[in-house]
């Protein structure tokens, strides 16, 4: 057996060396690629959203396997990670602190190579990105059993900044505490949106826990690590952060609970092949508005994928509409539906067409 062995260790040493020379390769051409623009004098944006889309996809499709396309995705990103940070490493702002599941949003997209910034709140995380002090925001924007996050929302309205970018991200939720089961937990600590998402396996497992709304999961978790007795609901990330044990896994009431996340920042995101168009709008309060207002994206046969509806902020019990549409708004049957739209809305803001997220 020894021996079996030992081939098949000679052979990883072997493939692991191929695998450095390549990546360095990689790397390198990476860096070519940056000489070349500077050379032609093209000082644009060095991360491009629908490039990395179309590589990851092609690496997908030519997977043989035994790799799951998951790893392969996680792989590459960070490998294209750490390309993008020899010419500029990326400044990236979320909502805070570190531990949470906008960090874990965050770096699942732009690799560990990125430079995170946590801010203390949704409107900080828009701000960093227009003042120009980060390249990029993640925002939530809505969760598959909780909805819309209606702050992220609201502030798409009056950005300058663009939606260039999504983020799929699947929320598993956990106990974290010290203590050494679950019958020393007299206090649960975690943020109102998670506690809720966790309802029904609190009432079944700790029925008796004082359940205490904290700003962040994050914080949960800093607030048990420091306090006997006490637990928090949170992710993998702060688990690992705050070196807090797991009492229990996976405890969220939905298991396909789910958080979509954008990625915001300066500039239009080129067409990838499979992409999302975000609007919002609003239309005249009347008898079959909406429907009218619709009409030219069923006329051009485009699918709409998203609708939601918020109360506008200057008109009482009016509202405007976000509308998430499939296809990129520089391709002709979508440029000429948006038109159509353009004429009939009271309202429209195009917030950004981007790759739809690469699982």
């Amino acid at each position: 057996m020894q021996q079996a062995l030992a081939g098949v260790r000679a052979e990883i040493d072997r493939i692991d060396g191929e695998l450095l020379q390549l990546l360095n390769q990689r790397a390198r051409c990476a860096q070519r690629v940056g000489e070349i623009k500077a050379e032609f004098g093209d000082a644009g944006f060095i991360y491009r959203p629908e490039r990395e889309a179309q590589v990851l996809r092609r690496l997908q499709e030519a997977n043989p396997g035994p790799l799951p396309n998951e790893n392969i995705t996680f792989f590459f990103r960070e490998v294209m990670s750490a390309c993008l940070s020899l010419e500029q490493p990326l400044s990236i702002a979320f909502l805070g602190p570190l531990g949470t599941f906008s960090e874990s949003a965050a770096s699942k997209h732009f690799g560990h190579a990125a430079c995170l910034l946590p801010q203390n709140s949704i409107d900080d995380v828009f701000r960093e990105v227009e003042a120009g002090r980060a390249h990029y925001a993640v925002v939530p924007v809505e969760n598959s059993t909780e909805g819309a996050v209606g702050r992220t929302m609201d502030l798409l309205l009056s950005t300058s900044l663009k939606i260039c970018g999504e983020v799929v991200l699947r929320i598993h939720q956990n106990l974290l505490s010290r203590a050494a089961d679950l019958s020393a937990i007299q206090k649960v600590y975690s943020h109102a949106q998670s506690l809720a998402q966790c309802h029904e396996w609190l009432n079944r497992m700790l029925p008796q826990a004082q359940r205490i709304s904290v700003g962040s999961n994050a914080q949960a978790a800093q607030l048990a690590a420091a306090e006997p007795g006490a637990a928090a609901i949170a992710g993998e990330a702060a688990a690992v952060r705050y070196a807090l044990p797991k009492l229990a896994e996976k405890i969220e009431d939905e298991p396909n609970n789910t958080t979509r996340f954008l990625v915001l920042g300066r500039q239009d995101a080129g067409i990838s092949g499979r992409d999302k168009t975000s609007l919002v709008m609003s239309t005249p309060n009347r008898t079959g508005a909406l429907h009218d207002l619709l009409a030219p994206l069923t006329a051009a046969g485009v699918s709409m994928c998203r609708l939601e509806s918020r109360p506008a902020r200057n008109a009482l019990w009016e509202y405007v509409f976000y509308v998430d549409i499939e296809g990129h708004r520089e391709t002709p049957e979508i440029k000429t539906a948006l038109a159509q739209l353009a004429a009939n809305a009271a309202y429209l803001k195009i917030l950004g067409s981007y790759p739809a997220a690469v699982f």
